[in-house]
């Protein structure tokens, strides 16, 4: 599976959010996008997972417009993860992750579709609150659920928008251990993030937007001085602990 965006626009009425931006992403790589609050970053990945329509531009699933897909198969192919919230859902942790399973059946689920959950819930090890009501766990857990939920799906794209905010240090070194673990079995991921040290530690790809577009993409090499100095209007310093760079916060420029 490959992910080709090429000349993405999108404007929220007559305001442009979107300035024509390309990305590629092949199978198994993490892809982390970066920038200040309001440059695109949750609008990107709406334009994907085709919540959002685009002005002009095309999104490419293998050799396929995402265009020309039903919603069906996007949700075979793409799982979505939106910013976590308050919702409260009156239904188990299991049922919760059944429900990514829709798009592969009717109401009634099949013996795959339990099967399916069942091994999610399991490579995510939550089969100790499988029979919880999804209200009553903590954060950290729900957000697993939420991950569940999307995997089930079995889709070849997994999109995050910011997985660890309003989480402890813990609960995001889990979530992100696991989503890691999924590239690595071969899942695609698109994630959104502010932590620069925690996008540095996980990504293969990251790329920074700056105002709509995308200033600066390639490996952790991007994550310097200057790239960060001028997205984001602040002064930093990069220091090497144990051969890994740590940014530093130093100042508003």
């Amino acid at each position: 599976m490959k992910l080709d965006i090429t000349g993405l626009q999108f404007s929220y009425n007559s305001f442009p959010v979107l300035k024509g931006m390309d990305l590629k992403l092949k199978k198994g790589e993490m892809l982390t996008i970066i920038g200040p609050n309001a440059s695109g970053k949750t609008t990107l990945l709406k334009c994907i997972n085709n919540i959002l329509k685009p002005q002009k531009g095309t999104i490419m699933i293998d050799d396929e417009t995402l265009n020309d897909l039903s919603m069906k198969n996007i949700a075979k192919k793409i799982g979505h993860v939106p910013q976590s919230g308050t919702d409260r859902f009156p239904t188990t942790v299991f049922d919760t992750v059944l429900m990514g399973r829709k798009p592969h059946g009717g109401w009634k689920p099949s013996e795959k579709d339990l099967e399916t959950v069942s091994e999610t819930i399991s490579r995510l090890g939550l089969e100790n609150i499988a029979m919880r009501d999804i209200g009553e766990i903590s954060g950290g857990q729900k957000q697993k659920v939420l991950i569940a939920r999307a995997l089930a799906q079995d889709p070849d794209i997994l999109l995050l928008d910011e997985p660890t905010s309003s989480l402890d240090l813990k609960h995001q070194l889990e979530v992100l251990d696991t989503v890691r673990k999924q590239t690595e079995e071969g899942i695609s991921l698109v994630m959104t993030m502010h932590d620069l040290n925690l996008a540095n530690r996980y990504s293969d790809k990251i790329s920074m937007l700056k105002e709509g577009k995308i200033f600066a993409a390639g490996g952790r090499e991007v994550l310097n001085h200057k790239n960060i100095e001028a997205v984001f209007g602040v002064e930093v310093d990069i220091i090497d602990v144990e051969e890994r760079p740590i940014i530093v916060p130093e100042r508003p420029l």
